[in-house]
């Protein structure tokens, strides 16, 4: 099983990532983390990457394509992945498909995890953290036991990222809508696109993929 997740900003893609991992054996290969693996690892690739980002520019489609390329080829041959954040464009999508083509695979499933953007906004600008141990929580869904008091550490100064502000979560989901959303069509017309309502409960969203996987391998 070769998967995609597709889905914007907070839309739990990570979560269920994890969890495909975990319970069904499905390699997490996510764009940020194989970008700051290969930066770590100072390989040919990943100094170029360090290179791009050091000077402000975006990494470029190809660059990333042989970024999954790489991390794919020192899998086990016959290994299943799960994709956590790319393709996020038509073009990063063509590349994907030519070169899992060059490697006899395909992609089984693409997901989309389908997000309500305003509880999007809600759901990341009232993430917050303890300013001294980073502890996680949420200033309407996930409360320190104690008001501005960490459960953890008791460290009583709370943080803010600063693209976690309102005005920072819509920016990034127009581009996400603007860039993600030929994505849709491009895998409807596949034939290998479905659906979930990923504003679900974390449980009741693993329950569907795992359904989903179900379908398609059995």
């Amino acid at each position: 099983m070769r998967l995609v997740l597709l889905g914007p900003p907070g839309s739990g893609k990570g979560t269920q990532a994890k969890f495909l991992e975990k319970v069904y054996g499905l390699k997490h290969l996510s764009t940020g983390e194989l970008l700051r693996l290969a930066i770590s690892e100072k390989t040919k690739l990943g100094n170029a990457v360090a290179d791009i980002i050091n000077s402000g520019q975006l990494v470029s489609d190809d660059l990333i394509i042989e970024l999954v390329s790489d991390r794919i080829d020192k899998l086990d041959g016959k290994a299943a992945f799960v994709l956590d954040g790319c393709p996020r464009t038509k073009g990063q999508a063509e590349a994907l498909e030519v070169m899992l083509s060059e490697k006899s695979k395909n992609l089984d499933l693409v997901v989309q995890m389908a997000v309500d953007n305003d509880q999007i906004v809600k759901r990341i600008s009232g993430r917050i953290n303890c300013a001294n141990c980073a502890a996680s929580y949420h200033t309407e869904f996930k409360k320190p036991k104690i008001d501005n008091v960490c459960d953890f550490c008791g460290g009583d100064s709370f943080e803010r990222r600063a693209d976690d502000s309102e005005v920072s979560v819509r920016r990034r989901l127009d581009v996400y809508e603007r860039e993600t959303a030929p994505l849709v069509q491009f895998y409807e017309n596949k034939g290998i696109l479905q659906a979930i309502d990923a504003m679900a409960p974390v449980g009741e969203v693993s329950k569907e993929l795992g359904a989903l996987i179900a379908n398609h391998t059995s």
